[in-house]
């Protein structure tokens, strides 16, 4: 029921989709009694569609996550036992409707973990994804991923694929179940670093302590606040993705599935 409610709750709240609707309620009023409202209704989304394509505000929502997390080193610690990747790489729909494997933008994910998988041929290898979607396809990202990682040469002995969880909760959840984890091995968690505070709070909060390995940044750096957008649908698809993520954020440290509001590197 979670799931569920997530899904058709951010169809409705993302920004994108509110301030579209706003724009055209207010078309409507205008053309109706409601003309003073209308006009506000109508001047209040365009203004932040506006904003929200083209200024950086995205880029301000998107920085505190990014940076959240620094850049993996291996220091002078072993190497690590196990090696865990989260969903969210592919295209199910077009992947299952041409019969290929198609990714999207969080494609480095899978590259970072084949990389890591090559420089580190004695780790336990882990894909967690099942289907992310309620309407039209439910795919299943593990096993696309299996036939990816067949094609980049991994042997399918190295790597346990996890396709039952459909969000991040569940990723940990299903993960650790699937590994069972020993005490004191070391284990690293590759996602996008704008998602890493949220995954990394849900592993912790199923007791597996996991390091991350932050790739996918959507940002340069700080000096992005000064950067505006060339293109609305670029600019707005930013404050979408970090706006889900903060309310992500935000649900889960409310219902008990992260133990604070925005999990950082361990003291």
């Amino acid at each position: 029921m979670f799931f569920y409610l997530s899904k058709i709750g951010w169809f409705f709240l993302q920004p994108s989709n509110l301030l579209v609707a706003l724009s055209l309620a207010g078309a409507l009023l205008v053309l109706g009694r409601f003309r003073r409202l209308g006009r506000w209704l109508l001047g209040l989304g365009l203004a932040g569609l506006v904003v929200c394509g083209f200024s950086p505000f995205g880029n301000l929502l998107v920085l505190p996550l990014d940076d959240r997390f620094p850049v993996w080193a291996q220091g002078d610690g072993p190497p690590p036992d196990g090696i865990i990747v989260l969903g969210g790489s592919f295209d199910t729909a077009v992947s299952a409707g041409r019969g290929i494997v198609a990714l999207n933008e969080a494609g480095e994910r899978l590259t970072a973990f084949a990389d890591l998988a090559r420089q580190y041929p004695d780790a336990k290898l882990v894909f967690t994804g099942g289907s992310g979607q309620i309407l039209f396809d439910r795919s299943s990202e593990a096993d696309i991923a299996g036939r990816l990682f067949g094609g980049l040469g991994l042997s399918p002995e190295r790597i346990m694929l996890e396709d039952q969880s459909r969000n991040t909760w569940q990723n940990a959840l299903y993960t650790k179940a699937l590994v069972g984890p020993a005490p004191g091995e070391r284990w690293l968690l590759v996602t996008s670093a704008w998602h890493m505070p949220r995954a990394i709070g849900c592993f912790r909060a199923v007791g597996f302590d996991v390091e991350a390995y932050p790739v996918d940044y959507r940002t340069r750096g700080w000096s992005d606040l000064w950067r505006p957008f060339t293109t609305a649908s670029e600019g707005l698809r930013r404050v979408d993705t970090a706006s889900r993520e903060w309310a992500g954020l935000l649900v889960y440290w409310l219902t008990g599935r992260i133990p604070e509001l925005l999990p950082g590197p361990a003291p």
